[in-house]
């Protein structure tokens, strides 16, 4: 039997409003991530390692650095016919853009019809994790659904920020109801404590796929969204499959990393996510040579440290230093420095994330702050330090006391 056709659909449209001002001038898949990366190298990374090369990103929301970003870091061989092409909204159907995220699909139905694959796999862009995608399709293609939703084990306490996907309990790879938001969900039958969160990544035979978002675009009741609107619709036809996460067996993966899964929707959520990289053992392993992550970085020349001299010493521990960095006699302590950083001497850096081109002074301290590219810090200032002054300054203040300063932000002493 001849291997499926598959089209990879990645929306890329997302606002990300929650992460601002980290979003103010980039769409949320383009924000910065784990030193080198973005957030959407992440689901194309998945998508192609796991063999899927025709791919279409569909963006909306101040798209050009993540425009930008695609067309420079994801370029496939023209030869083999393979491609990463972002796509824009273009009011093909209308004069609205894109309405929600099956509206997005429905105005793009010219790209699978050009394409014409038997399967399509639509994902989000803004998630942290691994996932070989093939298996999934393969489970789908077993059970002889229209559609399949994966899901994540999360804590149940936690299921009023998913949808919720309650399993038929006469067969576990059907959905039986999908459950927005739900504040008492039913935990799972062999976990009572979690529940199964969709993770906004689908499979779907193509020619349903077009049906379906056709008749919820004609729908003035509908919201025009995948999760809220496309699920529910195939639950109620009986044709909604389920793929547990768990099950998803990625080349190199460990125990400890094997089910990594993070929704980096807030500041807070995006703090922490990067911490998880710097662990000894880390809970997400950026180092697995078997699935690897891809970026755009190169020629840049390696990181440096310098300086070795009774209290001027350039040093790090417990932190990601990417190409480009130079800690010129500083300290790092538990944080994430993006290329062309620099450190220097007698400054400090403590369990921060430091976006690209970010200049720390001589004597100034950083502490539990996210700093956007282009951030200066000036001689002896501090951030991070005193929330109520930072407030003051005008930097956003998590809900945990994490300082964030937008791009291009300058830190005075004064």
């Amino acid at each position: 039997m001849a291997a499926p056709r598959v089209l990879a659909i990645v929306l890329a449209g997302g606002e990300g409003k929650r992460l601002m001002p980290l979003t103010k001038d980039r769409a949320k898949p383009a924000v910065p991530f784990g030193g080198i990366y973005r957030l959407i190298d992440f689901a194309l990374s998945n998508v192609v390692n796991s063999g899927y090369l025709k791919v279409v990103v569909l963006t909306q929301y101040k798209s050009h650095s993540l425009d930008r970003h695609i067309a420079i870091t994801w370029r496939m061989s023209a030869l083999l016919g393979n491609y990463v092409a972002p796509v824009p909204a273009q009011q093909r159907v209308g004069k609205n853009w894109f309405l929600g995220s099956a509206d997005a699909i429905y105005q793009s139905l010219n790209l699978i019809d050009d394409e014409k694959p038997d399967i399509v796999v639509v994902v989000g862009a803004d998630h942290v994790y691994r996932m070989d995608f093939s298996q999934m399709v393969d489970s789908h293609i077993a059970s002889g659904a229209e559609m399949t939703v994966a899901g994540i084990r999360q804590p149940k306490s936690l299921a009023d920020q998913f949808g919720v996907i309650d399993a038929d309990p006469s067969d576990p790879r059907k959905i039986a109801a999908f459950l927005e938001k739900p504040t008492d969900p039913p935990g799972l039958a062999d976990s009572p404590d979690e529940v199964l969160a969709s993770m906004g990544n689908y499979v779907m035979n193509a020619d349903a796929l077009v049906d379906a978002v056709t008749k919820d675009a004609a729908s003035s009741d509908s919201k025009h969204d995948m999760g809220g609107d496309i699920v529910p619709y195939f639950v109620s036809k009986g044709q909604c499959g389920l793929y547990d996460f768990i099950e998803n067996d990625v080349p190199g993966s460990k125990d400890r990393d094997r089910d990594y899964w993070r929704d980096v929707g807030t500041l807070d959520a995006y703090y922490e996510a990067n911490r998880d990289l710097i662990a000894v053992q880390p809970v997400f392993n950026v180092y697995n040579d078997s699935w690897p992550l891809h970026t755009g970085y190169t020629g840049l020349p390696p990181a440096k440290f310098v300086h070795a001299v009774e209290d001027r010493i350039g040093h790090a521990t417990d932190s990601i230093i990417s190409p480009g960095v130079v800690v010129s006699g500083g300290e790092v302590s538990g944080s994430v420095l993006s290329p062309g950083v620099r450190l220097n001497s007698w400054s400090r850096v403590e369990d921060s994330v430091l976006m690209d081109g970010v200049i720390v002074h001589r004597h100034a301290t950083v502490r539990r702050a996210i700093l956007d590219k282009g951030v200066t810090v000036e001689a002896g200032a501090t951030v991070g330090v005193d929330a109520e002054r930072d407030k003051a300054r005008g930097f956003t203040i998590t809900d945990t006391g994490i300082t964030v300063v937008p791009k291009n932000g300058r830190i005075t002493a004064d």
